[in-house]
């Protein structure tokens, strides 16, 4: 008998952020309500019962996943014992589909209904998994609305939420917001963002770190490194001794501050993923770059057929930022892209008017409010009268 309980599982730092999100607003509408699962610091603050951190298993590239299969398997073992012993009434799976697909057909034959929340990427490749999708997912809760259309199609439940970036970063006021002021008002300021995944970190901060070193014999940069907030300040130390090393100046690091920062910046270098819709909300001008191990991305160009590799430009469904990948992303070409971007204001502003248009594309605010309706017409319901406990008959269309 299912105990009230709810697993989720979010296996890198987004899914860890939109989840602790999205179980806040779910614990407004079910008071009481106890989780366990996988995430990392976010969830854990709103009280997960964490069998394992996402941090040990979150990598990019199929090469680079190879290597941590071992310990992906424990921890999927882990859950569904845990899940076993709690009988959650129901799972949220955010993301991470190489490891929540697994684990939604092991939940499945447990009788444990599986709600996803973030999509697949089944529209950009490796459509086969939709039907296994179909199968195994009660509901599929997705951030844009041409994903919800994609899964109508193929008659799987589906409800569109929206994304909950609209809500998370604010509307600040931009550097560029006066362009000959931002010209004149000292260095340019160079945000790097490397992600949040120590795989991606390793390919592309030594890269971002030269480029700002080929960038400053030019002209007066300051860079800063935006910390994600699952990235440990240990980690990082090897990284910033070797910059201090080259210059005799510390980088400096922003965690806090880190959409202040963002907006006043004159450009930022951005690792592909989530953090180009941060980014892209706050009307920074951009270069993605996205680098994998060589046989994951000869994998990945056989299988992916899409015209842009970033959120951004998938989302506004035309190549606004520049994208660099694999050989791209050499320091010196990355300087190159980078300073002739700053030295044309109007391409800049251009970017900026494009980069408007993001917002709406992602949709009304309340995306979290959304999306915790959603999970809780699966859980039980308390009878404040008594401790029983109903199951509700309807449930979010």
């Amino acid at each position: 008998m299912s105990t009230g309980d709810l697993l989720v599982v979010a296996g890198e730092a987004s899914g860890d952020q939109h989840g602790a999100r999205m179980l806040r607003e779910l614990k407004r509408l079910r008071p009481g309500l106890r989780s366990f699962g996988l995430g990392s610091g976010q969830l854990a603050a709103e009280g997960v019962d964490l069998v394992a951190d996402s941090r040990e298993i979150s990598v990019v590239g199929i090469s680079e996943a190879l290597a941590i299969l071992p310990r992906a398997k424990e921890i999927q073992d882990l859950l569904v014992a845990a899940c076993e012993k709690r009988r959650p009434a129901a799972a949220v799976l955010i993301d991470f589909p190489e490891f929540n697909l697994r684990l939604a057909r092991k939940l499945k034959w447990l009788g444990i209904p599986v709600v996803y929340y973030i999509s697949p990427q089944v529209w950009a490749w490796r459509r086969g998994r939709i039907r296994g999708i179909s199968e195994l997912v009660d509901r599929m809760l997705v951030l844009f609305a041409f994903e919800a259309d994609f899964y109508r199609r193929h008659d799987v439940p589906v409800s569109h939420v929206g994304h909950p970036l609209v809500d998370e970063v604010p509307t600040l006021p931009g550097i560029w917001d006066d362009p000959h002021k931002a010209l004149s008002s000292g260095p340019l300021r160079l945000a790097l963002m490397p992600g949040s995944r120590r795989s991606e970190i390793r390919a592309l901060l030594p890269r971002m770190i030269a480029a700002a070193r080929a960038m400053q014999r030019q002209a007066e940069v300051e860079p800063v490194l935006i910390q994600a907030p699952s990235v440990s300040s240990e980690f990082l130390a090897p990284f910033l001794a070797t910059y201090e090393a080259e210059t005799g100046k510390a980088l400096a690091v922003v965690r806090d501050e880190r959409y202040q920062t963002i907006a006043a910046s004159h450009l930022v270098l951005c690792a592909s993923g989530t953090a180009t819709l941060e980014v892209g909300l706050l009307g920074t001008p951009m270069l993605v770059l996205y680098r994998l191990g060589a046989w994951s991305y000869l994998l990945a160009r056989a299988l992916v057929r899409l015209p842009h590799f970033s959120l951004v430009n998938l989302v506004l469904r035309r190549g606004v930022v520049p994208e660099l990948l694999q050989g791209e992303t050499a320091p010196e070409k990355v300087a190159a892209q980078a300073l002739a971007l700053l030295q044309s204001p109007a391409r800049v502003l251009a970017m900026r008017a494009d980069l408007a248009a993001l917002r709406p594309a992602l949709g009304r605010s309340g995306a979290s409010q959304r999306a915790a309706r959603a999970v809780a017409a699966f859980l039980p319901e308390r009878d404040r009268s008594s401790s029983a406990t109903t199951v509700p008959e309807g449930r979010v269309a």
